[in-house]
């Protein structure tokens, strides 16, 4: 079995087994942990507080703007271009069509792939830039969250690589480096993409019960 018969088959399928398993082991464990029953009379509901606080939060609050606002710009400039670069760029939804769906959708022209590529790459990257030159966020960042961030960026690169030059060794190194991120997602700090409306929710009905503005 030649590596890129290895990567486009046994190995994709355990990677990607390792990711749907450990993701919902992780929901899983952080849903079944459940709370201490609060015996206060609610001022509130805690479900329209969940609620409120997963739209409010999307947008910072206008007391921090000043002093987060590189981090929200970077923040929405690489997870709107990854969104649109994984779920609307032509090999993605071919790849999806062929393994995971069996049907595809309308892709991006390529003059819009090009554009969420590099919005992606600078919000990316500034917060990269961000991380290792504010002394709070480097102080409080692990080797975990260089890895995850170094592993997405060679991640994107090599699928830019592979789109533009349309060499195999690019697509199966491409598709390696993705599937090395699948094993670390459940394992890192990425699993923040599935759980922080959980988070985020718990923290705005506690409030909510209490009619705290959040």
């Amino acid at each position: 079995m030649s590596f890129s018969e290895f990567v486009d088959g046994p190995f994709w399928y355990f990677s990607a087994t390792v990711f749907v398993i450990g993701v919902l082991w992780r929901l899983i464990g952080m849903l079944s942990m459940g709370s201490k029953t609060d015996y206060s009379v609610p001022r509130s509901s805690g479900a329209a507080g969940a609620l409120g606080i997963n739209i409010k939060r999307f947008f910072p609050r206008s007391d921090f703007w000043s002093r987060i606002k590189l981090q929200v710009v970077a923040g929405y400039l690489f997870h709107v271009g990854l969104f649109a670069l994984l779920f609307f760029a032509a090999p993605h939804i071919e790849f999806y069509r062929e393994y995971v769906t069996g049907f595809g959708w309308t892709a991006l022209p390529e003059w819009a792939f090009i554009l969420v590529s590099e919005i992606a790459f600078l919000g990316l990257l500034l917060l990269i830039l961000h991380r290792l030159m504010n002394p709070v966020t480097r102080m409080i960042s692990d080797r975990g969250d260089y890895i995850g961030s170094i592993l997405i960026f060679l991640v994107m690169l090599t699928g830019c690589l592979a789109l533009a030059r349309s060499h195999e060794a690019l697509r199966v190194t491409h598709f390696f480096l993705a599937e090395l991120l699948l094993l670390y997602f459940p394992f890192s700090a990425l699993m923040h993409t599935f759980t922080f409306p959980f988070s985020r929710g718990f923290a705005g009905a506690h409030y909510g019960r209490r009619g705290v503005k959040v």
